[in-house]
Formats: C-alpha cells, sequence, structure tokens
C-alpha cells in the first residue's frame, strides 16, 4: 500500500511519518533523502515531475512485494500527486505558507484525501494507523 504524506515544507510530514512508521511496519522514503541520492535538486516544474515519478516507482517496487511504503514529500500539484498515484494520502495542513515562495505559488490544494491533518500532535499517528490496519 502505497501511502503519501503531502504538505508544505516545514508542515510536519516527516515529524508524523516518524512516528507511522513503526506501527505501520513500513518502508519509509523521504524526499530529500532520495533527491541527495539523485544529485537533483532542482525545483523547476519538470524537476518536481521527475521527482514524483522517482517516489513512485521506489513506491510501486515495495507495494509489488505486498508492503506498506511511507512517502513523505511535498507533492505539490495535481500533476505529481497523479504520477504518484497514491492509495492513502495524509495532507499536513498545518501552515498557510512555507519559507519558499517558488513552492507556495505552485502548491495546489489537494481535492481528494483520506487524513487530513491540520495540527501537530503526539495522537496523529495512533489514530491514522490504526484507521488504516483496522481496512486491510
Amino acid at each position: 500500500m502505497k501511502i503519501l504524506i503531502m504538505g508544505l515544507p516545514g508542515s510536519g510530514k516527516t515529524y508524523l511519518t516518524k512516528r507511522l512508521q513503526p506501527l505501520l511496519k513500513a518502508a519509509w522514503y523521504n524526499a530529500d533523502k532520495i533527491r541527495e541520492m539523485a544529485n537533483d535538486w532542482d525545483f523547476s516544474k519538470e524537476g518536481r515531475k521527475r521527482q514524483s515519478l522517482r517516489m513512485k516507482t521506489i513506491a510501486d517496487y515495495e507495494k509489488s512485494h505486498k508492503r506498506f511504503v511511507l512517502c513523505d514529500f511535498i507533492c505539490p500539484t495535481k500533476e505529481t500527486r497523479k504520477i504518484f498515484d497514491a492509495d492513502i494520502v495524509i495532507w499536513m495542513d498545518t501552515l498557510e505558507e512555507s519559507r519558499f515562495e517558488d513552492t507556495n505559488s505552485i502548491f495546489e490544494i489537494p481535492d481528494k484525501v483520506d487524513f487530513h491533518i491540520k495540527e501537530w500532535n503526539d495522537t496523529n499517528h495512533t489514530f491514522i494507523s490504526k484507521e488504516i490496519l483496522k481496512n486491510v
């Protein structure tokens, strides 16, 4: 199962994923680490599509081996979210804007999410993991 934890930079994607990962016993891929491995720091429209495709390829591999996979990345547009094609979307909606104007200017509010997180707390990961596991 491919789970996308998306949101603006600084919204708490990694914070949540770090706590969710052991509860789901999931593989976890962080976008910054994947960009670092690819040595690709291009944040243009094409660079963001390329990153979404990279994350999709990794996540699809994990899913094909019947594993949960968590991918935390900005995934700022409808197009990048369509490319990634998540089974479950968790939107970290905790910021009105990030420190990066280029990201703020292209970020599109998602049409459909499975979990809409509006604040950081110490219970989101527990609630989300229970909901995911009861529907598996």
